[in-house]
């Protein structure tokens, strides 16, 4: 075939896949060649993706990632591919980079930076294996020789969580006996942690450098709902291999178990005991491998008793596993493992498309502060005239149930009542009284439409949280809670996140941002309804950015140890226990009650990052000016069907998708408007028309040259832009509009002149007339 012919496939299959071949890849027993989808690229409205990213060969020996390879077409310069494949070995963490037409090759060190051309043949998976590694390491050999679980193929690694995987098992493999992983919420740190636990099984990796047994693990949380999840997460293992550490079975039993390979608990269970914490019950050399889940939260805190766990264990390689990266709240935590060995950001998974992207709906009130006048009634408690009450004293201080219910009622006139939501209130006392204010105004009649989800609700919260979780069933729809659903709850489904209490900390917002997350078919972004000016986190510079060095943590206070309960602890947060047992309640006239106005603002999820609606114009005006130089220009594109669709994906790229640009209708004063008119408008400054006056401009002058059926057909798609905008004058919709109005294509043709050129040219035409000025 002659070159010119050739396309990117044949080259792939007659010259690239041939070299390869032929250096072993594929040939050589642990070696692998794979097309790999990097990344799915960001999720947009309607279920699209933008920027998916996928490699073209990536070159596997070992277990180990070692090369990219980008091909291009063999009449294409190899030149073309390099800045792909550099990208692509970028994200895999590959030591190489290769660009190919078939005819002549490009490799890049991307640690050195040292790059040539090359028409040699291509080196063989030991030759990269020893450039990539230099010195041999025998567990990494090991690791390497163990395959992922993959429950049957039903199971990928993710490009991160392979990197992830990889790193800490090289810190192992290293002799580095604190770890960590840090990685965004949502991103699979459980599924990350049992890998690592089954690479070093199969390869009997134990702390006495010899693979004479296999090794013990212990998976430490700091919550039962998180001990419970990895615990199912770790069903590859054998049933004898894996114990679940309760207080129940250890009081049956009399001791800790011990038979077993991976071990699940919490820290309150271990720091509880009769006469001795549970933890003694094991030898300091017990344990080879601790994962320490929320590691921020848990022992490695200085101040924290728990940390005597970690210390009493402290033969054992520790590795812990955090969603927040940012060290000046917790430098402890980074003190304590180290520079993390692998980081994934929140706006990673984002713009990647493993994580769903959101907006933020700012709530603001008349009463968001409250001062006492002596006009409403006291309830319960002394109040002064004058005494002022801000956002914090709210439901911890002082008690007002109508205010609870105006902005109750202000989300429920927002959200699509039948999908799912959190709640995250003040105090439990105050998830209570929002769970039974919304199961007043609820609109279906299912007594746990709304439910509450604290420590206090013990084994009834938890059942009510599985059945949230359960993506079957639309029962709990609405879940409230203080600060037990803030971390480690996986619901894949949630489309709300509800903030009526005040935000304490980054880190803390990180969390409950990342309860909406997780991806799920058909949930294109979730909603933040904020009543509490969380979203102020945003313009935060720790906001997702890089890690700021660690600051020396203050030595630890002495301090007596914490009383040794009966290891019942659910493991709430500290801080949602108990309340102040006295609150000031007040009840407002209902005269009060009418005037509560609230005034809303949307931030939206934009090249990485929050923005305001504010700025998401501006940049649309900046990125217009680079796409459409007139307003003649704008016009021509958006009339044809063909190029609006092009233009629209265009913009969608850039992150302005569609749902975007209909929010942005709001803020130009112009709800019943096209898209086309906001375009127009930041671009032009041409004052908006309303849908309605677009289709009678078409009908009095579009319609003049049609007669009977086309006429009438003409007509009636207006009609439908008029309801639901420019979506309605796709070329896609044709078909369904003919079939709709004449019942099959047959006879829509026979009904308008019996071609259907002549009927697509019609449809199109009339789109010209609603566009024309």
């Amino acid at each position: 075939m002659a070159i010119h012919l050739e396309t990117e496939a044949d080259t792939r299959a007659e010259r690239i896949s041939p070299a390869l071949k032929a250096a072993g890849w594929g040939v050589v027993i642990g070696s692998k060649v794979r097309r790999e989808v990097i990344c799915p690229g960001r999720i947009q409205i309607g279920g699209k993706r933008a920027n998916p990213l996928t490699c073209d060969y990536v070159l596997f020996y070992k277990g180990q990632k070692l090369a990219t390879l980008e091909a291009k077409k063999a009449s294409v310069s190899h030149r073309e591919g390099v800045g792909q494949a550099k990208e692509y070995a970028q994200r895999l963490e590959t030591r190489f980079a290769y660009a190919s037409n078939g005819l002549e090759w490009r490799e890049i060190d991307m640690v050195s930076g040292s790059e040539r051309d090359f028409t040699s043949s291509f080196p063989t998976p030991q030759e990269l294996w020893d450039r990539t590694f230099g010195t041999a390491n025998e567990w990494r050999d090991r690791f390497g020789e163990v395959r992922f679980e993959t429950d049957g193929g039903k199971w990928e690694p993710r490009y991160y969580q392979h990197n992830a995987i990889n790193a800490a098992l090289e810190a192992v493999a290293k002799g580095q006996e604190r770890i960590l992983l840090t990685l965004a919420t949502g991103t699979g740190k459980t599924s990350i942690a049992f890998q690592i636990a089954w690479k070093l099984f199969g390869a009997k990796w134990n702390i006495t450098g010899e693979p004479t047994r296999r090794p013990r693990i212990l998976f430490l949380a700091d919550r039962n709902i998180l001990a419970d999840q990895a615990f199912n997460s770790f069903s590859a293992f054998q049933s004898d291999a894996i114990a679940r550490i309760e207080p129940d079975s250890i009081r049956k039993r009399g001791g800790v178990p011990r038979n077993a390979s991976v071990f699940f608990t919490i820290f309150q269970t271990f720091m509880a005991g009769n006469g001795e914490p549970n933890f003694q019950g094991y030898e300091p050399d017990f344990f080879d491998f601790i994962i320490i889940d929320e590691c921020h939260r848990g022992g490695a805190k200085d101040e924290s008793e728990w940390r005597r766990i970690l210390e009493y264990f402290e033969p054992a390689t520790q590795l812990g596993l955090t969603a927040t990266p940012k060290r000046k709240h917790n430098a402890d935590t980074y003190s304590y493992f180290g520079e993390p060995v692998y980081t994934y950001a929140l706006k990673d998974g984002i713009e990647d498309g493993f994580l769903t992207p959101f907006k933020v709906r700012q709530m603001a009130s008349t009463i968001d502060e409250y001062v006492f006048t002596g006009d409403d009634e006291v309830l319960q408690g002394d109040v002064e005239i004058g005494d002022v009450f801000t956002e914090g004293d709210f439901n911890t201080r002082v008690v007002i149930a109508e205010r609870e219910m105006a902005r109750i009622r202000e989300f429920m006139d927002q959200i699509n009542p039948r999908q799912k939501s959190i709640v995250f209130c003040a105090t439990q006392d105050h998830a209570a009284l929002v769970r039974d204010l919304i199961n007043e105004i609820k609109p279906f009649p299912d007594v746990n439409y709304c439910c509450r989800v604290t420590a206090d609700d013990g084994k009834l919260g938890e059942q009510h949280l599985r059945d949230f979780q359960d993506n079957e069933k639309t029962i709990p729809t609405i879940l409230t809670t203080s600060q037990k659903l803030s971390t480690g709850v996986d619901a894949r489904n949630v489309r709300n996140i509800v903030l009526m209490r005040p935000v304490k900390s980054m880190i803390e917002f990180k969390q409950i941002v990342g309860r909406g997350t997780r991806v799920y078919d058909g949930k294109d972004f979730f909603t933040i309804y904020d009543f509490v000016k969380a979203y102020e986190h945003f313009q935060d510079p720790e906001w997702d950015g890089e890690p700021l060095e660690p600051v020396a943590p203050t030595p630890r206070p002495e301090s007596p140890p914490a009383p040794l309960g009966d290891a019942d602890d659910t493991g709430e947060e500290e801080g949602d226990d108990k309340e102040p047992t006295e609150k000031v309640v007040i009840k407002l006239p209902d005269g009060k009650v009418r005037k509560i106005q609230f005034i809303a603002s949307t931030s939206y999820w934009f090249q990485g990052r929050p923005v305001s609606a504010q700025e998401f114009m501006e940049m649309l005006f900046g990125d217009l000016a680079s796409l459409v130089e007139s307003e003649d220009e704008l016009r021509e594109k958006w009339s044809n069907p063909e190029t609006r669709a092009h233009f629209m994906t265009v913009l969608e790229e850039k992150g302005y998708d569609r749902d975007k640009l209909h929010d942005m209708k709001r803020l130009v004063d112009a709800a019943d408007s096209d898209i086309f008119d906001v375009l127009a408008y930041v671009r032009f400054s041409l004052e908006p028309k309303t849908r309605h006056e677009r289709a009678d401009a078409a009908r009095n002058v579009g319609l003049e040259e049609h007669a009977g059926a086309m006429r009438d057909f003409l007509d009636a798609v207006l009609s439908a832009y008029e309801r639901e905008g420019s979506q309605e004058l796709g070329i896609e919709r044709l078909s369904p509009f003919l079939q709709i109005k004449f019942g099959t294509l047959g006879e829509a043709k026979a009904a308008l002149g019996g071609d259907l050129k002549l009927i697509r040219d019609a449809f199109i035409g009339v789109q010209r007339h609603i566009y024309s000025r």
